[in-house]
């Protein structure tokens, strides 16, 4: 396990070991936090920190969502519920050698998940959401220097 120099300090032999075995024993899941306290939320709710529990309580037992101090996530449940596609959609681009720069900080603004530089015959890599795909492939059509893309749809995670 590769650990950085602070991480050192932080983290005893056996804290590395029981991180890479929940790491590894673990499945993959798709989630979003939302750090707020439930005073606040509840005010943005428009309903009372009573009622607010009452909510909350019953998403936990549902396993739509996972609570703790200063924070809720949405667990894949959760996302499910509301007809949010868990599955990833992978978008290869080719673009200009010329235009990479301005093409990437592009790419930064749009809304996917993730992006990244890769090597080979292609020049990144994007992650987004199934449900938009669609969304994303129509904004990088309008991005100079993007030459070609390619997506795939994954179906099932078997890892």
């Amino acid at each position: 396990m590769l650990l950085e120099d602070d991480d050192l300090e932080t983290l005893t032999r056996r804290s590395a070991q029981m991180l890479r075995m929940l790491y590894e024993e673990g499945t993959p899941t798709t989630i979003y936090s939302l750090h707020i306290k439930q005073d606040e939320l509840a005010k943005r709710l428009g309903i009372s920190r009573q009622a607010l529990n009452a909510h909350l309580r019953k998403l936990r037992e549902l396993k739509y969502i996972r609570t703790g101090r200063g924070f809720i996530d949405v667990a894949e449940k959760g996302l499910k519920a509301l007809g949010i596609s868990t599955t990833p959609a992978f978008i290869f681009i080719k673009v200009s050698p010329h235009r990479r720069s301005e093409a990437y900080e592009k790419i930064k603004e749009l809304n996917i998940e993730r992006a990244f530089r890769i090597a080979g015959d292609v020049d990144a890599l994007l992650i987004v959401g199934r449900e938009k795909l669609d969304e994303a492939l129509k904004n990088l059509s309008l991005i100079h220097g993007v030459q070609d893309t390619k997506s795939y749809v994954a179906i099932e995670s078997i890892k």
